[in-house]
């Protein structure tokens, strides 16, 4: 049965997921349980290294070189440890990414267009990443600043998990817990890695039979079925996109989550049920 195919958000990341980013998280897992089992100490720069190769691998030297003077960039002006500056700084760099010159010159680079939506993402997601950094930065003592270093930012933007679609981790949570050595268990890990595994596979196979079968995005996307639909029927209609809305998360911050608890780290929380909420605050959060 064909799918619904006007949900890009879920084609897109699912797509790229079985060509390459599922098996570069995949070595993500491997290089970070080696470097927990034999070289803990340098599991930061081991991870770090990784982070960096996968992505110029994906976006090439090109991309990598945008995040890295991106990056370079929001250091530079943050030693001025002024909050307000730092803010301008990540939205200027932000604002290059519309700029028609810009994203003409940017295109080039690649074959596909989704291979430049790739870049145009993790570069957006990136710029939560060094402004967090940043703004640590500035709001710590001079005393405090031993672990604001450049490695470190490096180390935080191109920790490869959240590296294309987050979720968001700020600065001073992951440094403080990436340097906490914890006693490391193969069977503990183990048991955790599977059971995530399980539970992420049912949460995708929820959302493809979603997608497969009820049709939410292509039924709004024409304005026909949506009026002569009763207001119970737009109910249901909205209710349900809302819950594929859920659902789509739940595997898309799911799969970085259980990887950071294999790192050491202690994930954000997953969004909570829509049908338990009376505000979509904390959701958008």
């Amino acid at each position: 049965m064909p799918q619904d195919p006007m949900d890009f958000e879920w084609s897109y990341w699912i797509e790229w997921g079985r060509e390459r980013i599922l098996w570069l998280l995949a070595g993500h897992l491997l290089v970070s349980q080696m470097s927990r089992l034999l070289v803990e100490k340098y599991k930061p720069w081991c991870l770090m290294v990784y982070g960096m190769a996968a992505c110029w691998l994906l976006l090439g030297i090109k991309g990598f070189a945008v995040i890295l003077l991106h990056a370079a960039i929001s250091f530079a002006v943050a030693q001025f440890q002024l909050s307000l500056l730092t803010w301008l700084c990540s939205l200027i760099l932000l604002s290059t990414l519309r700029i028609p010159a810009v994203e003409e010159t940017k295109r080039k680079w690649y074959d596909t267009e989704n291979e430049y939506y790739l870049l145009l993402f993790t570069v957006s997601v990136r710029c939560l990443f060094y402004t967090s950094f940043s703004l640590e930065y500035c709001w710590h003592a001079p005393t405090q600043k031993s672990f604001h270093s450049f490695p470190w930012m490096l180390a935080y933007v191109f920790y490869y998990p959240t590296f294309h679609n987050g979720p968001l981790v700020n600065f001073n949570e992951f440094s403080k817990q990436m340097r906490t050595h914890e006693a490391f268990s193969v069977k503990t890990n183990l048991s955790i890695l599977i059971v995530g595994i399980i539970r992420i596979f049912f949460w995708w196979c929820l959302a493809e039979l979603m997608i497969h079968l009820m049709y939410i995005h292509a039924l709004y996307s024409s304005a026909l079925p949506l009026e002569s639909a009763s207001y119970w029927a737009l109910g249901g209609l909205a209710l349900a996109q809302v819950l594929f809305f859920y659902v789509k998360y739940l595997v898309l911050y799911g799969i970085p989550g259980l990887l950071l608890q294999m790192d050491g780290l202690k994930p954000p929380a997953l969004p909570c049920c829509v049908s338990l909420m009376h505000s979509f605050t904390t959701m958008w959060r």
